[in-house]
């Protein structure tokens, strides 16, 4: 017996709501004309990446860095208008982010 049989034995009268498709919009980035830093640096003896310089809005610079991590399976954070990914991801992150349409600067090393 399924989830759908149960809730018709339990309500016998209730008809359902048919089922509306919601239309997903797909979120568009600000992509700027100022090209963003993507810098390398050792915090606490560990290596990192640093992008900085977005122009846009704080939520759309979060969904960036979530689409980082998620792409590159690494840790990260969203801080002080920087996104912190943990390791040395330059060359990759460049890729991802020209791909977007962005440009990106490399600084250090």
């Amino acid at each position: 017996m399924d989830l759908q049989d149960q809730l018709k034995n339990l309500f016998p009268n209730h008809e359902p709501a048919p089922v509306e498709a919601a239309e997903e919009v797909a979120h568009e980035l600000y992509v700027q004309k100022e090209p963003m830093i993507c810098k390398f640096e050792k915090r606490k003896g560990k290596a990192t990446t640093i992008i900085e310089g977005y122009e846009g809005s704080d939520a759309d610079f979060k969904i960036l860095a979530k689409e980082i991590k998620t792409k590159l399976s690494v840790g990260g954070t969203f801080k002080d208008d920087s996104i912190i990914i943990q390791g040395d991801y330059r060359d990759k992150i460049m890729e991802i982010l020209k791909v977007k349409g962005f440009k990106v600067k490399r600084v250090g090393g």
